[in-house]
């Protein structure tokens, strides 16, 4: 598949798949867009892929190059690519831990850059008791105020809403925009063991508006052998007036400093851009539905001496699923897909641990926003046990200013396991499954093992 540069918006951790003819793995329009892993502030370790990617108010293109206020404030691991490195970048991340905490965590996260210790797998600043956190929160700019947000208010639900509807991840051009919807809100802000105090929003003192907003919900993730309990960071947003505020720095400290008080240390996230320093990255991919009305829309294009009606007939997929008894899934699934998904996930060094209770909220489908499928088979006792699984959700765009469409309707891949089938026929019939949903794209990202079968 070809990986030309184009930029709509992509979202979402994710596994994908399509089976598709040399033909049309030339013509096939699957575009690249980085999404790294990153560590918030205040000395958060980064350790995993988050559940959604974006892009930051803050973020820059080249990474360990390119010169950031904020993130060279915090302590952090130098950028091994960083030809000027050793030395003075570890007296400077040391500086930059002397001013969040002790000399003893200076002296750490200088000796946790050099050489022969800088692959220990542990936290570069140590955890701090409760007494020597700030217990205040940060001071808002004049004419704001923090507050908190009730998710499960529809009104609040509403207002988020609307702030990220209009102000949230869009491409380049402003021509398409990421439309969370209020259900795909609720299900991803309210995970077993979410708090309220974590869907932080910034109001305008004067009218009570919604202007800014982050989020952090629960997650337990290991990193090689190693389990901690952790943070997702999400939904970083502030309003495109308010950008000359500095406001996305205040946010992601106070953020860090509620979540720090609750004994957690390490948080996960995900962005559009390279900021210092990514731990992972992976790269967009994404597989025509409806060829006809992407090219209409710009997101993709004609390629030279291709007919519209060629390149639909090269997209088109079968009516229906090949796998033998795929079907969505049920309450009474979850233990046992539970089980297959944790064995899958065991082989990968950094991952999300899901307790059946996670797992259900996660993936147990919701019309709009998660759609999962299994098939099974009967052992012995006549009971049922999921062989394979299939997931993805609902993340689409507006379309700005198209005097024939209005939305973009984005399926992407989530988690996917095939052990009685191929796996490429297991994914085509996850692009038959999102099409049948509407969907005129399909995105993956090129984690796990996607790569397989996405540069086929």
């Amino acid at each position: 598949m070809s990986d030309e540069d184009v930029p709509p918006p992509g979202q979402g951790v994710a596994s994908s798949k399509s089976s598709l003819s040399e033909a049309e793995s030339l013509l096939i329009d699957m575009m690249k867009r980085q999404a790294t892993v990153k560590a918030p502030s205040g000395g958060a370790d980064i350790l995993a892929a988050g559940r959604h990617l974006g892009k930051d108010d803050d973020g820059g293109e080249d990474g360990g190059k390119k010169k950031h206020a904020f993130w060279e404030t915090q302590p952090m691991k130098v950028n091994e690519s960083d030809q000027s490195g050793s030395a003075s970048s570890s007296k400077k991340a040391a500086k930059n831990a002397s001013k969040s905490g002790s000399t003893a965590a200076a002296d750490e996260v200088a000796g946790a850059l050099d050489e022969g210790t800088a692959m220990q797998h542990c936290p570069i600043v140590p955890n701090k008791p409760r007494e020597e956190l700030r217990q205040e929160p940060y001071n808002m700019p004049k004419g704001f105020e923090w507050s908190a947000i009730d998710i499960l208010d529809e009104t609040q639900r509403n207002e988020v809403y609307d702030l990220l509807t209009r102000n949230y991840v869009e491409d380049d051009d402003a021509q398409f925009r990421f439309d969370y919807s209020p259900p795909f809100l609720l299900w991803a802000l309210t995970p077993p063991g979410y708090s309220k105090d974590f869907h932080l929003g910034v109001r305008s003192s004067k009218s009570g508006k919604l202007m800014a907003f982050i989020t952090a919900v629960p997650a337990d993730v290991r990193a090689y052998e190693k389990t901690a309990p952790m943070v997702e960071i999400n939904f970083l947003c502030v309003h495109k007036k308010l950008r000359s505020k500095r406001l996305a720095p205040v946010l992601i400290k106070e953020i860090t400093r509620r979540v720090n008080l609750t004994g957690v240390f390490q948080a996960v996230y995900t962005a559009g851009v390279v900021l210092p320093v990514p731990v992972a990255s992976c790269r967009y991919y994404h597989r025509s539905l409806n060829p006809k009305k992407l090219v209409e829309i710009g997101f993709s294009r004609l390629a030279p001496r291709m007919t519209m009606a060629r390149m639909i007939k090269l997209y088109k997929l079968p009516e229906k699923p090949s796998t033998p008894g795929l079907r969505p899934m049920e309450p009474k699934d979850v233990p046992s897909a539970h089980k297959l998904l944790g064995e899958y996930l065991s082989k990968f060094k950094i991952c999300v641990r899901f307790s059946e209770d996670d797992f259900a909220h996660w993936l147990l489908p919701r019309e709009g926003v998660i759609n999962t499928y299994v098939a099974t088979k009967k052992d012995g006792k006549d009971e049922e046990t999921v062989t394979d699984l299939i997931s993805f959700y609902h993340l689409p765009s507006t379309i700005t200013n198209h005097p024939k469409h209005s939305r973009l309707e984005a399926g992407y891949s989530y988690y996917n396991v095939a052990t009685s089938v191929d796996a490429e026929d297991l994914m085509r019939d996850a692009l038959i499954l999102a099409k049948n949903e509407g969907m005129d794209v399909f995105n993956a990202l090129n984690l796990m093992e996607n790569d397989s079968f996405l540069k086929e």
